[in-house]
């Protein structure tokens, strides 16, 4: 018989063990995520852009220019 494994989640903030039905998950209280937001707001989290070669955007619209 296969038994299900139990996954353990962690509050990103102090990692502590959380339990999926929490009323603050997938924090473990509403310091921590309180804190996170602070974070955010702070711009201490960022989601970064696709990184692009600037020669290869360059080199790109020198071809459209010519097809024209």
């Amino acid at each position: 018989m296969l038994r299900k494994r139990a996954i353990k989640l962690r509050c990103p903030t102090c990692k502590k063990l959380v339990k999926p039905g929490a009323s603050d998950f997938p924090f473990c209280s509403e310091c921590c995520r309180t804190i996170d937001l602070g974070k955010w707001a702070s711009g201490a989290y960022v989601i970064s852009s696709p990184i692009t070669d600037q020669s290869d955007a360059i080199d790109g619209d020198s071809e459209d220019d010519v097809e024209r």
